[in-house]
């Protein structure tokens, strides 16, 4: 069976599922969470070896603070829990973004996080933590002009394999499936460069309610695409 090797999803929806059952949105945004490491599990069992999710991005920040600080709670909480978690289920865990604009007690929990299940086998997962696709390729761009300007990088040197390597998620495969919950049909300044081919899937399901049978649609619906990566298949 052709399961994707990546799979990356921008979590949509936790606000309006909240509010189509008259809660406030902070509780969206917990059952949220909880469908993440659901779905972890989920796609593991499937055959999918990396699994990276949009959990907060750079322009979340204009959010109202009482929805900033209970996202960042979440993230907090996760952190706290996720070492004995990912340990037991031999996760590699890494977060992606830029990590400066954080708390610093949640810095040093996400750095602990990574250095405890670095060398784990099973599910690759990363969270976008304070990331942007543009803010990630203006930080890759300042990387190597400072190369250059060092004289340690000639810029007729610098190609695709340069450029990646400078990317947050350096040493990581492409995904080879995006999808969006929730009905919106916007990449969202999510993996620009990484996503250049592949296949888009979009679900009107909110994000809570995204499950194991949703990924299984979403896994069949790659399945039948005709995957040509931007070559001219021969008839």
């Amino acid at each position: 069976m052709n399961v994707p090797n990546h799979v990356a999803i921008i979590l949509d929806g936790n606000g309006r599922w909240a509010k189509a059952k008259g809660l406030p949105r902070t509780a969206g945004h917990v059952q949220g969470a909880k469908a993440v490491e659901q779905i972890c599990e989920d796609a593991y069992n499937m055959g999918i070896h990396y699994l990276t999710v949009y959990a907060f991005s750079t322009e979340n920040w204009s959010r109202p603070d009482s929805e900033v600080a209970t996202l960042m709670n979440l993230l907090r909480n996760y952190m706290k829990n996720s070492i004995k978690r990912a340990q037991k289920n031999n996760m590699c865990v890494r977060v992606l973004g830029d990590k400066s604009a954080l708390a610093p007690d949640l810095r040093a929990s996400i750095e602990e996080l990574e250095q405890a299940t670095k060398n784990n086998t099973g599910l690759h997962f990363q969270i976008a933590i304070n990331y942007g696709g543009r803010d990630e390729l203006r930080r890759a761009i300042a990387g190597l002009a400072g190369k250059v300007a060092a004289g340690a990088l000639n810029p007729d040197e610098i190609d695709d394999a340069k450029i990646a390597a400078e990317l947050d998620t350096a040493g990581l495969p492409d995904p080879d499936l995006l999808i969006r919950t929730s009905g919106e049909q916007r990449i969202s300044n999510f993996l620009l460069w990484q996503i250049a081919y592949a296949e888009l899937y979009f679900t009107s399901v909110p994000w809570p309610d995204f499950d194991k049978n949703e990924l299984a649609k979403a896994v069949e619906a790659y399945q039948s695409r005709d995957r040509r990566y931007g070559l001219v298949k021969e008839a």
